[in-house]
């Protein structure tokens, strides 16, 4: 067997022109390493694969109407991250009023959770059978919680977690609850509690002990797209250099580090390589071949695609919320975002029509992945209808947006792949991967900058992070203490972006 174990560091050419830094990838963690490294005049080169940067947190543009991919509410406990964002945007930054809920047989659900409106929406038998099940799930011996299944009914009961996790996640993922590890759920959910939520509906929330969900957030006036857009040409004002439509097709290791980077026909020899690329593509361009057991890894390592069709309806209003989750049986939209309320500046002035994403989820290959345009259009058309949020008729146009290796799978078996992915990197320690896919890990953007910083200090001050440690143990809640200030510096603890599950 090849031997994988960390070997001597072979010094690296100092950074200079002829040995840039080669940032891989365009998205939030690529540019934040080389905004950071150009702003210290570091020469840093770009390669992006597409024509446009922000990978999945970009902003898309048509006919004056601004649609962004994902959703993307800035908020964060980690203080130099928040620095970070109102550095690039300055007073392009607005605070936001925060509102999403749940669509749930034909009723919208608020969240936090109010009193009467559960009572009204679940109906009081139905309520009681969550409560029961809530304190059956409280008492019962919990057993092995490897799976999501297990992790969540162990914590909100099986009622609830048939009512509000089950349908969603498998939409989500493609796959039974049962082949979700628990980890995503830990990192996801942790710390919700449908019992202590309740309580204070009903009675209050004494002591102010009871955690809220942030009530507004920052988000750049047209769009996160903006933030990179403003980023990119600070990069370029600082002497860095941005490659679009430049994929990487080759990394040139000699044994102890990356010699060669090649994209789009032409050879980088960089002094030290940021990688945002996914796990299973760094490992498939090396060359030499990586070793037998990593290509394995790699290719193991799986992913979950996404899609969004975007449609401008000609109706004055279809709900307020930026988002709604769609736990609703019998369409295929898993989640619906009204651009009006992240900012007002995504519609174009004076237009009286709505701008919708709507969201779905599926494998690179198959039936909606592989659909035609016009069809999944016409499709989420009749959707928007048959929730009873806007008449078909009434869409003025439409069209779609795929990302590729949107979400990482956290299956059964992806842990040790990336351990074993891990042990190989360390031979080559001139390459830092950071950000969501580099890391295989469901990080938010401002976890993916962090990394990005993490890396550059790395480079630049000889310090000794562990990037992978990055998130490990943090819970992405968009909740607080009410006695808390939400933009504290807390690495471990930062911000979540749904109500009972969620997807970003």
């Amino acid at each position: 067997m090849p031997d994988t174990t960390t070997k001597p560091e072979a010094p690296n050419p100092p950074i200079t022109p002829e040995h840039p830094v080669a940032v891989l990838g365009g998205g939030p963690a690529g540019l934040t390493a080389a905004y950071l490294l150009s702003k210290k005049g570091q020469p840093v080169i770009v390669l992006e694969s597409s024509d446009q940067l922000g990978g999945i947190a970009r902003t898309q543009v048509r006919d004056g109407y601004r649609f962004d991919l994902g959703g993307h509410r800035f908020f964060t406990k980690v203080k130099e991250v928040d620095d970070l964002w109102h550095e690039i945007m300055k007073e392009e930054f607005l605070k936001r009023p925060r509102k999403s809920r749940i669509y749930w047989n034909d009723k919208f659900l608020e969240y936090p959770l109010q009193g009467m409106d559960v009572i009204q929406k679940l109906g009081p038998v139905e309520l009681t059978r969550c409560l029961i099940s809530y304190a059956w799930a409280a008492v019962k011996p919990k057993g092995r919680e490897d799976t999501f299944e297990a992790w969540v009914s162990n914590r909100f009961g099986k009622r609830l977690y048939q009512h509000f996790f089950k349908t969603y996640t498998e939409k989500l993922w493609g796959v039974s609850a049962n082949e979700i590890r628990a980890e995503w759920a830990a990192q996801r959910i942790k710390g919700l509690s449908f019992f202590s939520a309740a309580k204070a509906a009903f009675f209050g929330n004494e002591g102010n002990k009871i955690k809220s969900l942030i009530s507004e957030f920052n988000y750049p006036r047209f769009g996160p797209g903006q933030m990179w857009e403003q980023m990119a040409d600070d990069i370029k004002a600082n002497g860095g250099e941005i490659r679009l439509n430049a994929p990487v097709t080759k990394l040139v290791t000699d044994g102890s580090k990356v010699t060669e980077v090649i994209a789009g026909g032409e050879t980088l020899h960089p002094s030290h390589v940021i990688s945002s690329l996914p796990l299973r593509t760094t490992v498939g361009i090396a060359s030499p071949e990586a070793p037998g057991e990593v290509r394995d890894a790699a290719r193991g390592l799986r992913y979950r695609e996404f899609l969004t069709v975007l449609l401008v309806i000609d109706v004055q209003e279809i709900f307020d919320d930026n988002w709604i989750y769609i736990h609703q049986p019998g369409v295929r939209v898993l989640r619906i975002q009204n651009f009006r309320s992240w900012s007002p500046w995504m519609v174009p002035e004076g237009e009286t029509a709505v701008s919708i994403g709507m969201e779905y989820f599926c494998f690179e290959g198959d039936d909606l992945w592989n659909m035609k345009d016009d069809d999944l259009v016409a499709m989420a058309s009749q959707e928007i209808e048959k929730l009873h949020l806007a008449p078909a008729n009434k869409v003025r146009f439409g069209f779609v947006e795929r990302v590729h290796k949107a979400y990482p799978i956290y299956d059964e078996q992806y842990a040790d792949r990336v351990a074993t992915i891990r042990r190989w990197l360390q031979t080559l320690p001139n390459i830092q991967q950071v950000g969501r896919n580099g890391l295989h890990r469901y990080n938010n953007s401002d976890h993916s900058m962090l990394t990005a910083m993490r890396a550059v200090d790395n480079i630049l001050l000889g310090a000794d992070h562990d990037i992978w440690s990055v998130n490990v143990e943090s819970v992405y809640h968009e909740e607080v203490h009410d006695n808390e200030n939400p933009y504290k510096s807390d690495q471990n603890t930062p911000a979540m972006s749904g109500p009972l599950a969620s997807d970003r």
